[in-house]
C-alpha cells in the first residue's frame, strides 16, 4: 500500500509538534488525549487516516488550532 504524501506530512508535523511540547513518548500522550498509543503511532507514520473529531482532539491537547494540523500539507 501507498501512503499518501498527506497522510505522510500530516504525520511527520503530528510528532513535531507532540515532541516540541515535551511528550516524547507516544503513550504518555495517547493517555491524555484518551486514543490508544498504536493510533497514535498510526497516524504519525501516514497508516492512519483521522476523522475531524480526531484531529480536534489531538489539537486541544497540543494546544493549537486545528488548522495548524494541516499546514503542512499543500
Amino acid at each position: 500500500m501507498t501512503i499518501p504524501a498527506h497522510r505522510i506530512a500530516f504525520g511527520e508535523h503530528l510528532r513535531d509538534l507532540r515532541q516540541d511540547r515535551g511528550w516524547s513518548s507516544q503513550e504518555a500522550f495517547a493517555h491524555h488525549v484518551g486514543i490508544d498509543r498504536t493510533y497514535i503511532s498510526g497516524l504519525e507514520r501516514g497508516r492512519r487516516n483521522p476523522t475531524l473529531d480526531v484531529i480536534v482532539k489531538l489539537a486541544q491537547s497540543l494546544d493549537v488550532k486545528p488548522a495548524e494540523l494541516l499546514a503542512t500539507i499543500e
